[in-house]
């Protein structure tokens, strides 16, 4: 098993909202979009009360929503207003500092080039932005078709979960395209992704087979996938055991056990209980890094926990 593996400290933060607000306010509470990209904390959290819908119009008026970790896009937060919804924001801090960077760049005059994939709802916040000077990039070969009104006014960020060798090619391609292109002070991929696939690329070429454990949604589960196959060892993506094929582990005598950012250790130790009854029984955690990074929960709960226990202020790391 690899560590780090699992939960981020964005992922942690965005399940700490949704269940003190269950607690502080009772159900329900709607949650726009899936809360962290992982169908059984979905599921668990929906037991509790936590209603999820697709957009804003479809809470009901005056409620109480929260938006995902994925982060949203101002046009969001006006329609909220306009519908008095009472708003706890479990975005994660560095998607946040993502969008901040989009608009400053946007005050600044450049041209946005956002590197991503489309689909993604981080990539739908953050672009919504600035959406009249940003244009959404997802490979190399975009890159080279790209047109910008003014070649030396150009700015790139990218979405928290990509793949480091991913970014760093398309980030490649635009600074030979755009000699003056300028990016963020730091990096945007997120220190759980980049950790996540450094432990990947550490062991797998020490293993037979490199199993994931996230859901098919989550970008940075799959990107730690591409690692391992770029490596040439073959990987795969798994909800749990149960979509692990038997056919796999034949002539495999190692297997190497991590998992995306916001899936849970409970269905990490699902896969190795299983492993360990079909001939892995000797299971070692192996610690690339450590990681102790922590954020702290969005005022709104903070006032609300604060509100609910007769206090005035309340502390928390």
């Amino acid at each position: 098993m690899l560590k780090p593996r699992g939960f981020c400290a964005g992922v942690v933060r965005a399940i700490d909202i949704v269940k003190i607000a269950l607690e502080t306010f009772g159900a329900p509470i709607y949650v726009r979009r899936e809360i962290v990209h992982n169908r059984y904390v979905v599921n668990e959290l929906a037991e509790k009360g936590a209603i999820f819908v697709h957009e804003i119009d479809d809470v009901p008026d005056g409620q109480r929503v929260i938006y995902s970790a994925h982060g949203v896009s101002p046009a969001v937060r006006e329609r909220s207003k306009g519908r008095n919804l009472k708003v706890i924001d479990a975005t994660c801090p560095l998607v946040t500092k993502v969008h901040f960077e989009a608009v400053k760049f946007a005050k600044q005059g450049y041209s946005l080039v956002l590197i991503g994939h489309r689909d993604h709802d981080e990539i739908e916040g953050t672009l919504g932005e600035a959406p009249g000077v940003t244009q959404v990039v997802s490979n190399v070969a975009e890159v080279e078709v790209l047109q910008v009104p003014n070649p030396d006014r150009v700015a790139y960020l990218t979405q928290t979960t990509l793949s480091l060798d991913e970014a760093r090619d398309i980030i490649h391609a635009l600074k030979v395209k755009y000699p003056n292109i300028v990016g963020p002070h730091s990096q945007d991929i997120c220190y759980a992704t980049e950790n996540r696939q450094v432990a990947v690329r550490n062991v797998a070429h020490n293993a037979g087979l490199v199993l994931v454990v996230g859901s098919t949604n989550s970008s940075n589960s799959n990107r730690l996938v591409e690692v391992s196959r770029n490596l040439g060892t073959i990987g795969y993506l798994i909800d749990n055991s149960q979509a692990i094929n038997p056919k796999w582990l034949a002539g495999v005598d190692t297997v190497a056990v991590t998992a995306g950012a916001s899936a849970p250790e409970v269905l990490v130790e699902d896969v190795v209980n299983y492993l360990r009854q079909n001939g892995f029984e000797n299971v070692e955690e192996v610690e690339v890094m450590p990681e102790n990074v922590r954020f702290g929960l969005p005022p709104e709960i903070v006032q609300a926990i604060g509100s609910a226990s007769g206090s005035e202020s309340i502390a928390v790391s």
